[in-house]
């Protein structure tokens, strides 16, 4: 099975030795995205909808560059620092989903870079 990186300039630089996404065969892993704006390697938000936002956008330029959208997700996880966030990033990650929703869990955590509050991470498949 062959490896390929996919990277685009549309989502930020990875903060460390890992990509923003592989292919292998015919899967898609995306690496955790945090609310970093692309265009100034920033965290700009300034809640947790602005977070949820810039993350979702983050992973739709990633899918988008490997040729694929939100409907090709087979599987999510959703790391918080707080879990009463969750209503909230949940309607923001709710807006990007259609039909067939992909399996997911929702995990609290202590921190995240950039001591955001959201980092979502996805496993998506080619058809």
């Amino acid at each position: 099975m062959e490896k390929k990186v996919i990277n685009t300039t549309k989502a930020p630089d990875p903060i460390g030795p890992y990509s923003q996404a592989i292919k292998a065969g015919n899967m898609l892993f995306i690496a955790g995205q945090v609310a970093i704006n692309p265009a100034t390697g920033n965290v700009e938000a300034e809640d947790i909808t602005g977070e949820s936002t810039q993350v979702m956008l983050n992973l739709q330029a990633i899918l988008e560059e490997a040729g694929l959208t939100f409907d090709h997700v087979v599987k999510t996880t959703i790391f918080l620092t707080d879990m009463s966030l969750f209503s909230t990033v949940n309607a923001v990650y709710g807006k990007y989903f259609t039909k067939d929703f992909p399996a997911r869990e929702t995990v609290a955590v202590k921190g995240l870079p950039k001591n955001v509050n959201v980092e979502i991470a996805m496993i998506a498949f080619f058809p």
